[in-house]
């Protein structure tokens, strides 16, 4: 969505990766297949900032890929903080895991591997008081809406939810018909129809919709 001069402009002023960041990406292009989903150095640093500005106690990310975004998550937890994180794809697990134990943020991640809608049911029954401060949902797209109806209500009030890839390569603007892009656009249409949040699109990357439940009155 940013053409790459100005892409490298917002990465020479943005805090720089650190080396493990730098090590997962290198080892996601070389070794994993579609790449691309990686969240990237500038995503990862608005990430980071969003955490870091919230003092997250707890967070959930649903789709966590090789776990470039579940770091970048990590860095604003609270002391006591803990991050669950969902992933379906159980090839990748050893690689993931191996990143999590160099980070010093393993004892505060939860690692779930399985179907995305169950392993958030079981979670919300297993932990039926916890609360989640901010919720990042970057999976399959088509189950977007889904994912959002089954966390909004543990979700507390001024938390934030934040969804990846609702530009969808800009398709969403030219009005595509494939199947992927009336999901975004149907999602989209959703949230902005929602009354119980406030929420703006970022252009960051493949768009970033980021969504704050309101507070009680």
């Amino acid at each position: 969505m940013i053409n790459e001069d100005m892409q490298q402009l917002l990465l020479r002023y943005c805090e720089p990766e650190n080396e493990l960041l730098k090590k997962i990406d290198r080892q996601t292009h070389l070794k994993v297949l579609m790449p691309r989903m990686l969240s990237g150095h500038y995503q990862g640093r608005v990430l980071s900032m969003l955490s870091k500005m919230m003092a997250p106690k707890r967070v959930l990310e649903i789709g966590t890929f090789t776990g470039y975004a579940t770091l970048c998550l990590a860095e604003g937890l609270a002391d006591d903080g803990l991050l669950y994180t969902l992933d379906i794809n159980v090839e990748l697990e050893d690689m993931v895991r191996g990143f999590f134990a160099e980070s010093g943020y393993d004892e505060k991640i939860r690692y779930v591997l399985g179907d995305a809608g169950q392993s958030i049911g079981r979670l919300l029954e297993e932990e039926p008081d916890v609360s989640f401060d901010l919720v990042f949902i970057d999976a399959d797209k088509k189950n977007n809406g889904t994912y959002y109806d089954l966390v909004f209500e543990r979700v507390r009030p001024g938390g934030l939810i934040i969804v990846d890839n609702v530009l969808w390569s800009g398709k969403v603007l030219q009005q595509a018909q494939d199947k992927d892009t009336r999901n975004i656009t149907n999602f989209n249409d959703k949230i902005a129809a929602d009354g119980r949040a406030e929420k703006l699109i970022l252009p960051v990357r493949d768009g970033l919709f980021i969504i704050r439940k309101k507070k009680l009155t």
